[in-house]
């Protein structure tokens, strides 16, 4: 299983003209944070998680010419914007892509993107075969795949699990049930946005507690924002089991 961090940042930490802050003027190319989005390899299927507004560059930077599904953690749009750019695949593949979500992200998704949902037969729209997915496990082919239900402050948020990797973000709390889905897992990748306390993200204190209660071999953090930091000095300072995930890290499990 190959994962890729095609994103790690937030709406707050991609360098823009209007920030002028020193993390995203950084040179480091570390700091240089897109939305949050994660690519899986396994059992010989291609997979991504979320497509935010940067979808379209992310696949391109990491040369990704195959996908069999799109899964979606929640429906706000540093999530989903990217969900056009699919139609390159529906091209390339010459299939529907199948795409799997709640009820609440589909009905979202069909308020943003009514054009691909609708049965106007225009030449080269998105197409999808949509899945609606719940706090229950469901298979991709031959990939069992966990829902871990966590609160983004008062919405419902989906994790996923996947073998001994497990995927957190957008959560500020995960109830003791769903604690239990992640035990055992050797990575957990977790959302640290910033140093201050926030009101629907665990900040960096929160999440090394987190990681250090739910015990994986390895963790990473992930949508960070430039209030965070600069990765060098951040990640200096964490505990040595506990990395600062970048855009186009990847890890083989």
């Amino acid at each position: 299983m190959i994962v890729t961090f095609l994103g790690t940042g937030t709406s707050q930490g991609v360098p823009v003209i209007a920030c002028d802050c020193e993390v995203c003027n950084s040179m480091d190319f570390r700091d240089n944070r897109t939305r949050t989005s994660i690519h899986l390899e396994v059992n010989g299927q291609s997979f991504v998680i979320d497509t935010g507004p940067d979808f379209r560059a992310q696949v391109l930077r990491e040369r990704i010419t195959k996908l069999d599904a799109v899964i979606f953690t929640h429906q706000h749009r540093d999530h989903t914007a990217g969900l056009d750019e699919i139609r390159s695949f529906n091209f390339r593949q010459k299939a529907d892509m199948p795409v799997y979500a709640s009820k609440a992200v589909t009905k979202q998704l069909k308020e943003e993107f009514a054009y691909i949902f609708s049965d106007s037969g225009y030449p080269g729209l998105p197409k999808i075969v949509n899945h609606h997915i719940s706090n229950e496990a469901f298979s991709i082919g031959e990939t069992t795949i966990i829902p871990v239900e966590v609160m983004h402050h008062k919405l419902p948020v989906f994790g996923f699990r996947i073998n001994d990797f497990t995927y957190l973000t957008d959560t500020n709390h995960i109830p003791d049930k769903e604690k239990d889905k992640i035990a055992g897992s050797k990575i957990l990748v977790v959302n640290a946005l910033q140093i201050k306390p926030h009101i629907s993200h665990f900040n960096l204190e929160e999440a090394i507690k987190v990681v250090n209660e739910l015990k994986p071999e390895k963790a990473y953090f992930t949508h960070v924002s430039h209030n965070l930091g600069f990765h060098k000095q951040v990640e200096a300072e964490l505990p040595e089991h506990i990395f600062l995930a970048y855009d186009g890290l990847k890890l083989q499990l």
